[in-house]
């Protein structure tokens, strides 16, 4: 009888052998196609986390209200592993196939940046289409409550994290979004695939962690709703003020991008490496 799932070194050197190989080796309009629908995926979680978070708290608690939240945004990548897409913190695990000698540096840094940029691409697109829906216009319990509201202080408390909380939250976060891959690539059934991507990705919503390609949707829609809801927002002006592009790319981004790539690339790939395909090389 066939195991019901493969083993952590066969996921190694499956990820090592294969996988990686294929990403880094792969077409530029391959990439970047796929690169634009993981963002619009990753983006479509948030989406759907935001609305799960609206006003949830005051019926469920802080605590339920994030795990609420953070059950539902796992959509997003059940959608870029299952249906298919390039995220560019799941690619943080293509490290295997350059520390193994597989492909060159250059190819492990070719598909990060293209697949960063279309990631970019996919989740700004979403963030533009949804503020253009109207749909944040939606009132909640009372007519002051608004959706859009809650979007908003979601970016605003973004952007206002000091560069250090915003890395090592980055670190924690990839760190599970990566194991989340792992376990799917582990898993040989769609049902399987779904349940270990679920557990991590909840669990890192839940506990505030920050994931960079999450962030390009989540910090341009609270750009976009600024100027309309600002004077009914109720949030100081000095936290409203780094809500702008540079907030975003340099008080955000950088620093979480920095984090994603040590949480997934090192303790995820580099650790496993060690563990499990290093030692078989050595062997061979």
């Amino acid at each position: 009888m066939d195991p019901v799932c493969f083993t952590p070194a066969q996921v190694a050197e499956n990820f090592t052998e294969t996988i990686c190989v294929k990403k880094a080796k792969a077409p530029f309009l391959y990439l970047l196609v796929l690169g634009i629908l993981a963002g619009v995926y990753i983006a479509f979680g948030g989406m759907i986390a935001t609305l799960a978070g609206f006003e949830s708290a005051a019926h469920l608690g802080t605590g339920l209200s994030k795990i609420f939240s953070g059950g539902v945004f796992s959509v997003g990548l059940m959608l870029v592993v299952i249906g298919g897409a390039e995220l560019f913190t799941g690619n943080n695990l293509i490290l295997l196939s350059a520390l193994s000698k597989n492909i060159p540096w250059s190819g492990l840094f070719r598909n990060w940046l293209i697949v960063y940029v279309a990631n970019f691409i996919g989740a700004l697109f979403v963030a533009w289409l949804y503020f253009e829906t109207g749909l944040w216009k939606t009132t909640g319990t009372s007519p002051d409550s608004l959706l859009g509201v809650g979007a908003l202080k979601i970016a605003v408390t973004k952007v206002n994290l000091p560069f250090t909380e915003a890395l090592a939250r980055g670190i924690l976060c990839n760190w599970l979004v990566c194991l989340a891959v792992w376990l799917a690539a582990a898993s040989k059934e769609v049902v399987s695939k779904i349940f270990a991507i679920f557990f991590p990705i909840m669990t890192f919503v839940a506990l505030g962690f920050e994931h960079s390609i999450a962030n390009m949707y989540f910090i341009p829609l609270g750009i976009m709703l600024k100027s309309p809801l600002m004077d009914n927002a109720g949030i100081a002006a000095e936290k409203l003020a780094n809500l702008n592009w540079n907030g975003f790319l340099i008080g955000n981004l950088l620093p979480v991008t920095i984090g994603n790539i040590i949480g997934g690339a090192f303790f995820v790939g580099f650790l496993y490496w060690i563990a499990y395909v290093r030692k078989a090389k050595k062997a061979a």
